[in-house]
């Protein structure tokens, strides 16, 4: 084993399994250092308890310590100390509990926000103000407009667009221009998300939402790198890769090296404000045709010569920040990335995914859950009156999926009902049901059905319930085929019981069908996976 691929091993054994464990800054990881210091030396106290007091009034110390900080960040005019000050807020925020991060962001919320009384008063005054006769688009365009006239106008308009600007946006930008300050917001947004999961504070999602926008215009894709990432590449940004796969993680040194070898390649989207951070990577194989399973990808199969290829698989994408959540970033790499293989592999015809489906069997679960109490109910009430009156039962299996379910032995499995013995056997959490070909056999018709009727017609808000379904819809892809036992490992089954889907990127079609999802929610989805499901309004594409 050479030094790099030691280095990668040993970096990987020594880092969190969870990506959202890993140290997010260095200055984090000289906070880390010092409070390994300081519990050597409180172990040298024998007095608990004044320990505990000493450190409860240092911690408040350091939170006033970096709200003041914050505060000459923000009001601050001296350009030549203006940076020391941002350094000082970025470490002392980073060495803030959690507790006292939350803390600090609902002052900036609350106490930096814009000031309405000014916003009340300017749009007062410039509702006060009269238009001159004739004054509507048509005269404004006309030759004998006076632009004194609307003088006053543009002052009001200019100081109310100014007074609509929050006091905190002055510390975004400023971070944002300061070194390794773009990192800092990152994370900032990522403390903001996190607080708004424990409690939905209406001034600290306007700050979120706020400096969500920031972030969008300032990792636009003319600021973003493609890089090729190869095995060339430092240890250091491979161990990144390793760390932050979030959709097959990498097993071993082999497995990594695999990946960034022949028949493969590895995309990342860089800033140079974050140098040597991938925001967000994606892995593509290249095949003779669109595969059906993760594992021909990943382990049974070695890679084809390149020349033979004819499809570019894409199947994983990994982003590694949480504070950019929401901020579509994959819709450029995917764009840019076809571009770039079209044009190094003309030879290439088909762009495709084979994507897990991770909102599948919490939706399933929790319907024949609420089915099987309706059932239950709709023949308790029938028994009765005659009428069951339930307006939300519906029978999700068909006749012949009831009776196979049904006719399964009892050493499978009991229920009264085809959705209570389904719901028995898939809430199993070892997945009995996956080992037995039997149980499979009964389980594949209903489950591949109900899985074609979870990506085609569950929505939410007009859009594609599933979250990966959105991602790749929104960015003009087709639902070409749902494959059944497509990923056997432990998270698929539990995800979406071990199936998984193949969107397609047709080059002449991206844009039209990004609008025709974008604008009236419709989902292109091809012959083959509608046959599961009677749509009618979905166009057929052979």
């Amino acid at each position: 084993m050479n030094k790099k691929s030691l280095a990668i091993l040993m970096r990987t054994r020594m880092r969190p399994s969870d990506a959202s464990k890993l140290d997010l800054s260095p200055v984090m990881q000289h906070q880390t250092q010092s409070n390994s210091r300081g519990n050597q030396t409180d172990h040298s106290f024998s007095q608990h308890g004044n320990d505990n007091l000493n450190a409860s009034i240092n911690n408040e110390r350091n939170f006033e310590s970096v709200r003041k900080s914050m505060h000459s960040a923000i009001s601050m005019n001296k350009t030549e100390v203006l940076d020391a000050v941002l350094n000082d807020f970025s470490e002392g925020y980073f060495s803030l509990s959690h507790e006292n991060r939350r803390k600090l962001l609902i002052i900036l919320a609350k106490e930096y926000d814009l000031n309405r009384v000014q916003v009340r008063e300017l749009i007062q005054q410039y509702l006060g103000l009269e238009l001159p006769a004739g004054s509507g688009n048509e005269a404004q365009s006309g030759a004998v407009e006076e632009e004194g006239l609307f003088s006053t106008f543009y002052r009001i308009e200019r100081s109310l667009r100014h007074a609509l600007k929050p006091t905190y946006e002055v510390l975004f930008e400023r971070l944002n221009t300061h070194p390794g300050g773009l990192k800092s917001l990152t994370i900032l947004r990522a403390d903001i998300l996190s607080s708004l999961a424990d409690e939905n504070i209406t001034s600290l999602r306007a700050l979120d939402s706020y400096l969500k926008e920031k972030l969008g215009t300032w990792l636009s894709p003319a600021t973003l790198e493609l890089h090729l990432i190869t095995w060339d590449d430092p240890a250091s940004l491979l161990e990144k890769i390793v760390a932050y796969e979030a959709v097959h993680p990498i097993s071993n040194l082999l497995d990594l090296k695999r990946r960034l070898g022949v028949g493969r390649r590895c995309f990342g989207y860089f800033h140079p404000a974050i140098p040597g951070e991938p925001l967000i990577f994606i892995e593509v194989a290249l095949l003779k045709h669109v595969a059906q399973t993760i594992q021909e990808v990943l382990w049974n199969h070695p890679p084809i010569p390149e020349s033979e290829a004819a499809c570019a698989l894409f199947y994983s994408i990994s982003s590694t920040q949480p504070g950019l959540a929401g901020i579509n970033l994959g819709k450029f790499l995917i764009k840019r990335v076809i571009k770039l293989v079209k044009r190094d592999m003309p030879h290439i015809s088909t762009f495709a995914t084979l994507s897990p489906i991770p909102g599948f069997m919490q939706w399933l679960l929790s319907k024949l859950a609420s089915q099987s109490m309706l059932t239950e109910a709709k023949d308790t009430s029938q028994s009765s009156n005659g009428q069951s009156g339930l307006t939300f039962w519906e029978n999700i299996l068909e006749p012949e999926e009831e009776n196979t379910l049904m006719d399964l032995s009892e050493d499978f499995v009991t229920g009264k009902y085809g959705v209570e013995v389904m719901l028995n056997l898939l809430g199993s959490t070892n997945h009995e049901w996956a080992c037995s070909a039997e149980l499979l056999s009964a389980l594949k018709p209903p489950l591949m059905r109900l899985c074609a009727r979870y990506l085609l017609l569950e929505k939410k808000r007009g859009k594609a319930l599933d979250s990966v379904a959105n991602f790749h819809l929104q960015n003009g892809a087709m639902v070409e085929r749902i494959n059944w036992m497509a990923d056997q490992s432990e998270k698929g089954l539990s995800q979406s019981a071990g199936i998984m889907v193949n969107y397609v990127y047709r080059l002449d079609k991206i844009e039209e069908y990004a609008q025709s999802y974008f604008g009236a929610g419709h989902i292109n989805a091809s012959s083959d996976i509608k046959r599961y499901v009677e749509v009618k309004c979905f166009e057929t594409h052979e």
